[in-house]
């Protein structure tokens, strides 16, 4: 939805199954339109699609795109952001750490980005001036990086994918972003890292040089085009799982000159006292197929564990004087799922932030872990939670 001012929301297709270019389609027909159709009985809604390898490859078969494009024309529908995070299979079965392969040390994520930023400049709106983002894996996980080699190579796929966004950019007239979106056990895990990253490689003199070789541009065209088309995605959520202050946090991003290029409104787990009653309850969120990092603060400062197993089996008991939050995505109009609370408040403190002056261009909802919320906190159908998101973030925007 276009909310004014070149802000757009949506929700993003990933909720949805689907690994084939067929599935995916197949949800759009039967999802999003559905959505539309509550929320938007005019006007244009905005589209954000998961498009898997297999899906993207399948999507860039020239009539296939056409027929989408028609069928976006015909219903109302436009797209402007993808999420390019998960490469593979994304639900059904075991996901875990696997959801950061391939990551940016191998040239297939390079491959596959620029492929998507090629199908993104295709299916934007005519419009020239929306510009498309595709959010992508925070470096890689960071139990997997092996040293500053493994650093160098993931900041030289990212340059070139830079590289192919200028070329893209002066082919089409269209503008494309990459959003780098840090989550918790990353390479990219708080805000601060993000930063010192964006300073020393992504911004730095030898970055610059680096650019102007690949791409051709003057030095300061190259400064530019690293600012323009790499940034992070604000995954809600996440930070919030981080204990991050958000007036701070958004205010140390602008000064370091590093966009938000994508904001994923998402909430997750908060245990403000950790009661056997929590613990035990918290035991049905504990699934087979997606990591749920937890970050616990206490009076020895922040904590972190990978998954929820390793949280848990750290404990003795039941802990008044440690907080936990977890990385689990729950409906974002839940403020309370007892016996737990969400990091909804912090949400809300960011549209409060937002509504002042946008934070970024492009809002995407994110509660993709329906098909694994414990069922006493499900309520209607998909379309129904998915629409109702939507309505609580118009509300909260006043839109």
């Amino acid at each position: 939805m276009n909310l004014g001012g070149g802000v757009h929301l949506t929700y993003c297709s990933n909720i949805h199954p689907g690994e084939s270019w067929a599935e995916v389609r197949a949800n759009v027909d039967r999802y999003i339109v559905a959505v539309r159709d509550r929320l938007m009985p005019e006007g244009d809604f905005g589209v954000g699609l998961r498009l898997s390898a297999r899906a993207a490859a399948e999507l860039a078969e020239p009539a296939v795109l056409a027929e989408f494009r028609d069928f976006l024309a015909r219903n109302r529908l436009y797209v402007f952001t993808l999420n390019g995070f998960p490469y593979g299979t994304f639900h059904g079965q075991r996901v875990k750490e696997g959801v950061y392969l391939p990551d940016w040390r191998d040239p297939e994520r390079l491959r596959y980005t620029d492929q998507l930023a090629d199908l993104l400049a295709e299916l934007l709106p005519g419009d020239p001036t929306v510009q498309g983002s595709v959010s992508t894996v925070p470096g890689a996980f960071k139990p997997a990086l092996g040293g500053p080699a493994d650093v160098a190579l993931m900041v030289e796929h990212l340059l070139r994918h830079v590289a192919h966004l200028v070329a893209l950019r002066a082919r089409t007239g269209r503008v494309i972003t990459l959003a780098l979106e840090p989550e918790p056990h990353c390479f990219l895990e708080t805000l601060d890292e993000a930063i010192d990253f964006f300073a020393r490689e992504l911004h730095g003199p030898a970055a610059v040089s680096r650019t102007m070789e690949l791409t051709g541009l003057a030095r300061d065209a190259a400064t530019l085009a690293l600012h323009e088309h790499l940034g992070v995605c604000l995954d809600l959520c996440h930070a919030a799982v981080e204990f991050e202050d958000p007036v701070q946090g958004l205010r140390r991003l602008g000064v370091a000159g590093i966009r938000v290029h994508k904001m994923q409104i998402s909430a997750g787990l908060r245990l403000p006292t950790l009661s056997a009653e929590a613990l035990v309850a918290l035991q049905r969120f504990d699934d087979p197929v997606y990591l749920h990092q937890v970050v616990q603060r206490g009076p020895g400062g922040l904590t972190r564990f990978a998954d929820l197993p390793e949280a848990l089996a750290s404990l003795q008991g039941a802990a008044a004087d440690l907080e936990w939050r977890v990385h689990f995505h729950v409906p974002i109009f839940l403020a309370s799922l007892a016996p737990f609370a969400s990091t909804q408040a912090f949400i809300r403190e960011v549209l409060a932030i937002h509504r002042a002056r946008p934070v970024s261009k492009h809002l995407e909802v994110e509660t993709y872990t329906w098909g694994v919320l414990p069922e006493p906190y499900r309520s209607g159908t998909v379309v129904d939670a998915v629409a109702r998101e939507l309505d609580w973030v118009r509300t909260e925007l006043g839109a």
